[in-house]
């Protein structure tokens, strides 16, 4: 057993929840931001939805928080390598034109609590959240626009996520962006399958 399910408590960051905790801090100023200013709206506008952790022995202490949005895969504007890549263990594949998937818009660890595994613990409870039989929906994938920098593209890579296009460069011919513009995130996604008990 981890550290969020013995020592953790499970809600919904709300306007209200984040009045009565401390400032959240997880090192990175636009993380910071938009926990702070954007997530209430981005639950009141159906953009997405944020959850958190807070400490059982001071529930005004964020431990971590995410945001989650509906999302798909679509394959048919992936090149074809990564293409097969996506679908290798779809039945059917050729039936459809894209896959259900959640995004991971924001994911962040309180400054306080990293490097205690925590963000592998996130990831693992998001990614069994989408399996279990409680779950409204279908979802095959995870996707998350990680920010295109060495730590998170590491820590997203050591928990089973890939890149959804081989490349900078085929990212950015893929996704409309000009060459000269440097990615300020990567795409990356996790097949669910791989958890499935059947």
């Amino acid at each position: 057993m981890g550290f969020l399910e013995n020592y953790c408590t499970f809600c919904a960051l709300t306007e209200e929840k984040l009045s009565e905790c401390q400032e959240f801090d997880c090192e990175h100023s636009d993380l910071n931001a938009f926990f702070k200013e954007d997530s209430i709206n981005y639950s009141k506008e159906f953009l997405g939805k944020t959850y958190c952790f807070t400490l059982d022995s001071n529930p005004s202490e964020i431990v971590c928080a995410f945001t989650v949005a509906n999302d798909s895969i679509k394959v048919n504007f992936l090149p074809n390598g990564r293409k097969k890549k996506v679908t290798k263990l779809i039945p059917r594949e050729k039936e459809f034109r894209s896959y259900p998937a959640v995004l991971i818009g924001r994911l962040g660890v309180n400054k306080a609590h990293k490097k205690k595994g925590i963000g592998k613990e996130l990831l693992d409870f998001i990614k069994a959240w989408f399996i279990e039989n409680n779950n409204k929906t279908g979802c095959r994938y995870i996707v998350v626009d990680s920010y295109n920098e060495t730590t998170p593209i590491n820590f997203y890579k050591s928990n089973q996520f890939e890149f959804l296009f081989s490349t900078e460069d085929q990212e950015k011919e893929y996704t409309g962006i000009k060459n000269a513009s440097l990615l300020r995130t990567r795409l990356m996604f996790f097949d669910l399958i791989v958890l499935s008990p059947l």
